[in-house]
């Protein structure tokens, strides 16, 4: 390894020109100068300056020298700007949530970023299972999800409500909905589909619906790709139940009719991260804006 000392001596020479100005600036002898520079050429096994009276020139190798320490003072200066620095608008954050979660904060981090495009968000779309597991192994900074977690490596703070809907075809009359019509309809099947309905059943406030056990609700369909699932409530196919955020997205909204529950259905929303790790300016910055988000839905 090439002594750093003879290389940031060579690198002041090439940079102040003289000899002299360099010893005086790194409080060196001009011979202590000239010494570390014989030196390095010995070290390398080739000259690195041609003398010509009182000044120098580079030869071909002392060109690649020099560019390797600039090369190398920037990577060290990087380096220290990495783990000394803490800017919170600048950096890689990696996130995950479920599909609909994502259709309502991509958006947002997009903005973000164009805000401040040294903050890099990184949004990946999964079920709970895996996104606990990745932020257990290191693979992810933070996960947005409606089951609080109850493992020992991890922390969860509640930040919110998703808030669900009930989708019909624009053509029903959703003044009419009863279990009966929505047996003849048949449910639009998806992954989260039961667990949707069993929440919707159990909150909306409806007694027949109260009373009525989701699994005997009629299927007429199963897609599980999540802008697919109301393209065929448009055709008046089926109904199905999604978050909110979802239907609000949807290309096709205008062709969907929204039962409007008595109450409000939804689940709670937590923000799950790895404990007792140090988390940098970034993720709260990108956090606080999530929770800002998810707030307004209030």
């Amino acid at each position: 390894m090439l002594n750093a000392h003879w290389l940031h001596t060579f690198k002041t020479l090439v940079d102040i020109g003289h000899f002299t100005k360099t010893a005086e600036h790194l409080f060196m002898t001009q011979p202590g100068v000239s010494q570390h520079i014989k030196k390095l050429e010995q070290a390398c096994g080739v000259p690195l300056i041609q003398r010509v009276n009182k000044s120098f020139e580079l030869t071909d190798a002392g060109k690649e020298v020099y560019r390797y320490v600039v090369a190398q003072q920037q990577q060290e200066k990087a380096l220290r700007s990495l783990i000394t620095g803490d800017d919170p608008w600048a950096g890689k954050v990696r996130i995950s949530c479920s599909g609909a979660m994502a259709q309502k904060l991509y958006p947002m981090l997009l903005d973000l970023q164009c805000k401040h495009p040294k903050l890099i968000n990184e949004l990946e779309v999964a079920p709970t299972s895996r996104i606990l597991e990745h932020i257990v192994n290191g693979e992810l900074d933070f996960g947005i999800v409606t089951e609080k977690p109850n493992h020992p490596l991890l922390l969860s703070k509640h930040i919110g409500h998703e808030y669900m809907s009930l989708v019909l075809p624009s053509m029903f009359d959703s003044h009419l909905l009863t279990v009966d019509s929505l047996n003849q309809l048949g449910l639009i099947n998806h992954p989260d589909a039961h667990h949707y309905l069993c929440l919707y059943f159990e909150q909306c406030g409806n007694t027949e619906l109260l009373n009525t056990d989701p699994s005997t609700i009629r299927q007429s369909g199963y897609i599980n790709q999540l802008n697919q699932i109301l393209l065929p409530v448009t055709k008046g196919l089926g109904f199905t139940v999604l978050p909110h955020s979802a239907v609000e997205s949807a290309a096709l909204k205008d062709k969907l009719t929204i039962y409007q529950p008595q109450k409000q259905v939804r689940e709670p929303v937590y923000l799950v991260c790895k404990k007792h790790r140090q988390q940098p300016a970034r993720f709260y910055s990108v956090t606080e804006k999530i929770q800002t988000l998810l707030a307004g839905d209030q």
